[in-house]
């Protein structure tokens, strides 16, 4: 048993070995689909559904992968992803790549298994979708859930009908009949209705199982003639019922191993036409046994406890069994190995005792011949059983018995016997039968020659001469009349060889090589001298026919002879058909079964008994039409009468008339490599291949100078249509143009008026903009004008106030002036009491280091007078320089106060004439236009940033002046000083007291200076006002600077006198 596991590949091969699948399972393939992750775990398949041609299914598993398996090209691929769990498929649709599957979320969809694309999407059920049964029209389709059934257009996918139900009834199967217009619904209560598919009229109601039965109906199956019907439950018990009589016929007990039934299916055959007699049972235990129906016996069983089935699916012509194991794998079973003990050909009922080599018998020498055995007529007949023993005498010896012994030990003499008591052979054994008596020799690789020739130029458009429906029988029928024309070159020729063939491809189209040998062995033996008049019919054979019928039926002759109808008419129709035209299949067999048992004559006399069976009809036919018509068309016949009327014929026909004495005796194929097929004119057949394969020729050059004519009409078709194209497009194009520009000429002038309205609104806009303004201004002016008389009221009352606060302001000055007049006396009295005071200290010091000084130096005094003369000269150089600094800093104060005051005097002056100017320019504006005082403020305004920026910058350069002054001023004090300071340590002493005494008046005096900036910076207006006081305060400056000057020139004097001796002692 071979194993595939798909994992995740989209498309490979089912197998990789040649299967040979064992009689005791006959499993072919294990398929599994494991996951390749981390943690590896099979994917459960679900349910399996085989198309029309059986050798290709469909199967889903629990996630939603669909896979589509081609048996027969052993191939599996992927087809679609549904991403959830299928709860039933149907791949029998009437376009073959579609199939149907139903979804865990209650929806049907079709998804096509080439294009992998959804076709469509069908919604209704509110409960899963148990079961899709499709018409075999493939047109409808049945869905059924618990609790409804819906019928589907599948041209359309449209919901057609609906069955609804009580909810205390539920539905167990709804399902069409095989073949048949009949839907058969199936319900929980055990009630079976049939119904019409067209108008859903009920046909008929199955009766209620009989009293004693407790079975529940859950599972059911119908053969494929739609006439039996299998119905199983939780029990080991199966109905059959019969659906033409609507009568329960049988109670089938299986074994008590079965407890329950959980899924039914009959078993086709090829030749059983239909009526199906294996049923297939699925159990509670995992085993799916099949049974006769007829005999009641097992016949073999499929899966195990350990390895149990949970549901199969048999494919419609039988072969495969597809079943999904308990494990969630899938395996495919080979119906011929489970059946190949069955199918064995029963044992020679021919058995011969056979004399020892040296013994001899009695005086008679005869051989006797003891057949035993057991004889079982069809199944449609009684079941009685034959049981005989015949003790036959050999009386012609072993050459007839040779002659009549047939291959696998089968005997002719018996199947003739056999044939004429039961009219025909048992359905189940004919095809075995029929290989035997036509001895065919199964010469494979001879068979695969031919076929590998291919197809024959012939029959390569045979579809157009005969559309057969099924795609597959076509094929074959090429394939066999292919081989045929190869193997003899007249079957290319030969018109009827279609005809002659179909019957027995349709009947063996699953075995080509068999259907190619019983053709060619029929042409051999059964068609003799056939060709000889080729191409006409064949004249010979047509002529034994009428001689025959004008020994047997004169009268039937002469009608045909009136009606000026000849033997291509009443008998080369039946020929060339092999009566498949007139006969229906059951009855075509049951004649062939005669003529494959008898000489090759056989076949002309039942031409000549279905013309003298049918005298009655054919003698009241008057026109010849109707005659053909009936040669063309079956006939209410019985095919025994003219089997009968056949075996009458050939022995009651003289010898010299008889075809017997004109046809040879049946001969096999030969085996290895078939015969040499010539008997026809061979001139004319090759003379037809010439003339054919010249006109093919010609057909062929014909073919390509039309070709190249279509080539160049369609290159002219297709540049003119081009043309024709891009003259309309141009025309388009002009007509577009002219539509746009006319369009656009409309948009202008709706663009015109639109701005014709728009100026007259915007004209209207701006006027009442402009009285809005107009009022706006005047409102505005008049307020500008109230805000200018309350201005000019609030300026009066602030001059009224200023000058008021002037005049408290210069009362209080003076008073200030008094205070500080009264302060700078007592501090002038303060200072010369302390400069006194200090003076008497170091004068005491002085002298009391002199003394000192003079008793340790009195030796030196003299060494020392130079000295002390060139110091008294740089003394006295320093007192100048002194005295000059003096006055040269008394001069920069007195330039200082100079430049203060008349700078302060220019700011008054032109403070004063500035606010008379304004106010008197104020007054004339205001008294001479109203409209031009808001100019006139700003040109005011901008006149007086400007002042104000002139005035800053003079204020600044007079800063940076009188900082220049201070800095110089400070800068010679501090040289001064640093000077001083070189000196010994008495002398810096001695020299410290005046310049402390300088510093001190100086830093009083630029107090005094810095109060009197103070009082020169008031307000300027103020000052306007105060003129009259400007006088008092320059006389009471100057007096207060000159007694200063006086004062420090006093002290100065003073210091110098008391300290010039301990001066000049130092030096």
């Amino acid at each position: 048993m071979q194993s595939t596991d798909l994992g995740n590949k989209e498309s490979g091969k089912i197998w990789h070995r040649k299967p040979s699948p064992a009689t005791h399972d006959g499993i072919i393939v294990n398929i599994v689909h494991s996951t390749s992750e981390y943690h590896p775990k099979v994917l459960r398949f679900l349910n399996v559904a085989f198309d029309g041609s059986g050798n290709s299914f469909i199967a889903g598993d629990h996630q939603g992968n669909i896979y589509a398996f081609d048996l027969h090209g052993n191939r599996f691929a992927l087809v679609q992803r549904t991403a959830q769990a299928c709860t039933a498929l149907a791949f029998d649709l009437r376009r073959k790549s579609e199939f149907l599957v139903a979804l865990a979320d209650y929806s049907i969809k079709c998804f096509d298994t080439v294009t992998r694309e959804l076709v469509s999407w069908m919604r209704g059920h509110e409960s899963s979708v148990s079961s899709i049964s499709v018409h075999a029209s493939g047109r409808y389709a049945i869905t059924t859930s618990s609790d409804t059934a819906q019928l589907w257009d599948l041209d359309t996918f449209q919901r057609k009908r609906k069955l609804n139900i009580r909810q205390s009834v539920g539905i167990q199967k709804v399902f069409f009949l095989p073949f048949s217009n009949t839907i058969l619904s199936c319900f929980k209560d055990n009630s079976i209705f049939a119904w019409e598919c067209d108008t859903l009229f009920c046909k008929y109601q199955l009766p209620a199982p009989p009293e004693g039965s407790s079975i529940v109906y859950k599972v059911f199956a119908v053969t494929r003639d739609g006439r039996i019907l299998a119905a199983g439950g939780k029990s080991n018990h199966l109905h059959l019922w019969c659906l033409e009589t609507t009568q329960l016929f049988r109670i089938i007990q299986m074994p008590t191993k079965v407890r329950a039934v959980r899924h039914l299916e009959f078993l086709p055959d090829s030749f059983d036409a239909g009526s199906n007699q294996v049923l297939g049972v699925l159990s509670q235990d995992g085993i799916m046994r099949f049974v006769n129906i007829q005999t009641c016996k097992l016949l073999f069983e499929i899966g195990s406890v350990e390895e149990g089935i949970s549901s199969s699916v048999i494919s419609p012509h039988g072969r495969y069994i597809a079943s999904i194991m308990e494990n969630g794998s899938l395996n495919i079973y080979s119906v011929q190995a489970l059946t190949q003990e069955i199918n064995k050909p029963p044992p020679p009922l021919v058995k011969v005792i056979e004399d020892l080599p040296n013994n001899t018998l009695s005086s008679s020498n005869l051989k006797m011949k003891m057949v035993s055995g057991r004889v079982q007529r069809p199944a449609r007949s009684k079941e009685s059983r034959i049981q005989t023993r015949i003790l036959k005498q050999d009386l012609e010896g072993n050459v007839e018995n040779k002659e009549n012994e047939l291959s696998e030990g089968l005997n002719k003499k018996r199947l003739q016997i056999l044939l004429k008591g039961y009219g025909e052979y048992p359905t189940k054994y004919r095809m075995f039968i029929w290989r035997s008596l036509l001895q065919l020799p199964e010469n494979h690789t001879a068979f695969s020659s031919l076929v590998d020739k291919g197809t024959h130029v012939a029959y390569l458009n045979l579809q157009k001469k005969y559309p057969i429906k099924s795609r597959k029988l076509l094929r074959v029928l090429q394939r066999t009349l292919s081989a045929l024309a190869h193997w003899s070159a007249i079957f290319s020729d030969t018109p009827y060889l279609p005809l002659l063939a179909f019957p027995f491809v349709k009947l063996f189209q699953n075995n080509q090589l068999i259907c190619f040998e019983v053709v060619a062995t029929l042409i051999i033996n059964w068609c003799q001298h056939w060709f000889e008049y080729f191409p006409n019919p064949p004249i010979n054979i047509l002529s034994m026919i009428e001689n025959v019928l004008a020994f047997h039926d004169k009268e039937l002759l002469q009608h045909f002879t009136e009606r000026d109808v000849t033997s291509q008419l009443y008998a080369w129709p039946l020929l060339e058909t092999v009566f498949s035209e007139v006969l229906t299949r059951e009855e075509w067999l049951r004649l062939f079964d005669n003529v494959f048992s008898n000489h090759p004559s056989f076949l002309l006399m039942a031409v000549v008994a279905y013309n003298t069976c049918s005298r009655a009809p054919l003698l009241n036919s008057t026109l010849k039409d109707d005659i053909e018509y009936f040669f063309h068309h079956r006939n209410n016949l019985d095919i025994n009468v003219v089997i009968r009327e056949v075996y009458r014929l050939m022995e009651t026909t003289p010898a010299d008339i008889h075809p017997r004495s004109m046809l040879d005796a049946f001969v096999a194929l030969t085996k290895g490599q078939y015969p040499i097929f010539n008997q026809y004119p061979k001139f004319i057949v090759d003379y037809q291949t010439r003339e054919r394969e010249r006109i093919r020729n010609d057909e062929l050059d014909f073919l390509r100078e039309r070709q190249t004519v279509e080539n160049m009409q369609a290159e002219v078709d297709e540049q003119r249509a081009e043309d024709e194209a891009w003259y309309q497009k141009q025309e388009l194009l002009r007509r577009a143009e002219e539509t746009r520009r006319e369009m656009l000429l409309q948009e202008e002038e709706k663009m015109v008026q639109q701005r014709h309205r728009l100026a007259a609104a915007k004209r209207e806009l701006k006027m009442k903009e402009m009285r809005l303004q107009d009022a706006a201004r005047r409102r505005f002016l008049k307020l500008q004008q109230d805000q200018r008389e309350m201005e000019l009221r609030r300026l009066e009352d602030e001059i009224e106030r200023k000058v008021q606060m002037r005049d408290e302001e210069i009362a209080a000055t003076a008073k200030d002036l008094e205070m500080k007049q009264l302060e700078l006396e007592s501090q002038k009295r303060h200072y010369e009491k302390d400069l006194t005071t200090s003076q008497d200290a170091i004068a005491k010091e002085i002298r009391d280091g002199a003394d000192a000084h003079r008793r340790k130096v009195t030796l030196e005094e003299h060494m020392f007078r130079n000295l002390l003369e060139t110091s008294q000269l740089g003394n006295r150089t320093r007192r100048v320089v002194e005295d000059n600094l003096a006055k040269a800093e008394q001069a920069c104060l007195d330039a200082d106060w100079q430049i203060q005051a008349l700078h302060k005097q220019k700011c008054d002056d032109k403070q004063r004439s500035a606010g008379y100017q304004e106010v008197a320019t104020l007054l004339r504006k205001n008294r001479r236009r109203e409209i031009e005082v808001l100019n006139a403020m700003m040109k005011e305004e901008a006149k007086k940033w400007k002042e104000a920026g002139e005035k800053e910058l003079h204020l600044e350069s007079e800063k940076r002046a009188s900082a220049l002054s201070d800095a110089s001023r400070k800068w010679f004090l501090k040289q001064e000083t640093s000077a001083a300071r070189e000196h010994g340590g008495d002398l810096l002493c001695e020299a410290e007291l005046p310049w402390l005494q300088r510093e001190h008046m100086a830093s009083n005096y630029l107090s005094q200076t810095s109060q009197l900036n103070g009082v020169s910076e008031m307000d300027s207006s103020t000052q306007t006002f105060s003129s009259r006081k400007t006088t008092e305060w320059n006389h009471t400056e100057r007096d207060l600077l000159k007694k200063v000057r006086n004062l420090r020139q006093r002290l100065t004097a003073q210091a110098r006198d008391r300290c010039q001796p301990p001066h000049l002692l130092v030096t």
